[in-house]
């Protein structure tokens, strides 16, 4: 099975529910184990900034899906909760489900860029990553987690929120497929 991370975000339509929902979907999925969730964020958003605050975690996935698969997947996930995609980028969704990391692979064609093309600048990625993987975790590409967290930009604004438990369902369907 694949190692993978998932970002997640939302600004939307009550954004702790939305990272709720979203992980007792991920913990559905065929082939897939919800391994770890990090705690959730709150951050500034990017682009506009007259929209809400963000709320981010990392999910830890184990998954015997392919990248392509996995992300059709979570493009499924974010639609049943409402997402409409838009041409404005970095604009406010219900949820926003992005692949981080996908075991040791390097994908980047016209669907999917792994690892994430923005990581490295994106603290409410790396922080919750960092939860999840140990420091010293050296990326496919040969970037190392420490070396990004080092030199990622500080946000000020970044909040720790909580650390969301597996509910019941999600723990009773997270051995499923072992």
């Amino acid at each position: 099975m694949e190692q993978v991370y998932i970002g997640l975000g939302s600004n939307l339509a009550e954004p702790v529910q939305q990272l709720d929902a979203a992980l007792a979907a991920l913990a559905q999925l065929p082939e897939t184990r919800l391994v770890a969730i990090s705690a959730y964020y709150s951050s500034a958003p990017l682009g506009p900034s007259d929209q809400p605050r963000y709320t981010n975690a990392v999910a830890h996935l184990a998954t015997d899906l392919t990248a392509h698969a996995l992300l059709d997947q979570l493009q499924a996930i974010e639609l049943d909760q409402g997402r409409q995609r838009k041409a404005e980028r970095w604009g406010p969704r219900t949820l926003d489900l992005d692949i981080v990391l996908f075991g040791e692979h390097i994908i980047d064609d016209e669907r999917l860029c792994v690892p994430h093309y923005h990581m490295h600048a994106r603290p409410f990625v790396l922080l919750p990553l960092a939860e999840l993987c140990p420091a010293d975790l050296q990326l496919p590409d040969g970037r190392r987690l420490v070396d990004l967290l080092s030199n990622c930009p500080i946000d000020p604004t970044l909040q720790r929120l909580h650390t969301p438990q597996l509910g019941t369902s999600m723990a009773a369907n997270k051995h499923r497929n072992d």
